[in-house]
């Protein structure tokens, strides 16, 4: 599935790839500056979090509460090898029923599993994203 969408049309968006989603476990891929974080906020706003913060860069992970339990949004891009997700118990997450969201999951190869959903964005012009459910 391929949606085109406004940035003012994020909310929407978020809604669709809750609902869509084949996993509860996120990989958004895409270039720097690409909406990535922008969308995940608004999925936890959607998943009902009161306070959606700052992207994880430096923690690699922030955990919020809401009323469909904890979803947890991850930020490999500082990360230099996949060992530093293994120690700081990343698996464990995974294997929760927590929602995950995971920026730059390609710096996590060796986690990534098949039924996880995966989410491609791509800059097609001024405020308007492409996202691929791949």
């Amino acid at each position: 599935m391929e949606v085109t969408y406004l940035l003012s049309e994020i909310e929407s968006v978020a809604r669709e790839v809750i609902k869509r989603s084949k996993s509860k476990t996120l990989l958004f891929y895409g270039e720097m500056g690409a909406g990535k974080t922008t969308l995940i906020k608004s999925i936890i706003k959607e998943l009902g979090a009161e306070d959606i913060g700052s992207s994880p860069t430096f923690s690699l992970v922030n955990v919020y509460e809401t009323e469909n339990g904890p979803v947890n949004h991850f930020d490999f891009y500082r990360i230099k090898d996949e060992s530093e997700a293994w120690d700081m118990g990343f698996e464990e997450y995974l294997d929760s029923d927590a929602w995950n969201l995971i920026e730059w999951p390609q710096k996590i190869e060796n986690f990534i599993e098949e039924e996880h959903q995966k989410l491609d964005i791509e800059v097609v012009g001024e405020g308007k994203r492409m996202l691929k459910f791949c």
